[in-house]
């Protein structure tokens, strides 16, 4: 099952970065997650997290950041960190 870590709340589609708002769990460098929303969906690695342009392992709950995204993303999109069966 895929628990819901947050949402996507601004897209920069020129560098490919989404900023995430992380609600539920921490967020680590290297989960795999799968972005859903609007028409899409798609899973991914995480290979670039950054809080304040500085690069970080973990993002806490409560926190935003900035993550590199495989393909182009929508406000409002959901993150889910995908856990092994």
């Amino acid at each position: 099952m895929d628990i819901q870590i947050g949402k996507v709340t601004h897209f920069y589609d020129k560098i490919a970065v989404a900023v995430v708002e992380v609600k539920n769990q921490p967020l680590k460098f290297g989960d795999t997650v799968k972005i859903s929303g609007h028409d899409k969906e798609f899973t991914q690695k995480i290979s670039s997290l950054q809080i304040e342009h500085k690069q970080v392992k973990e993002v806490p709950v409560g926190e935003s950041c900035g993550m590199r995204v495989d393909q182009p993303v929508k406000v409002g999109d959901l993150l889910y960190l995908v856990t092994k069966k």
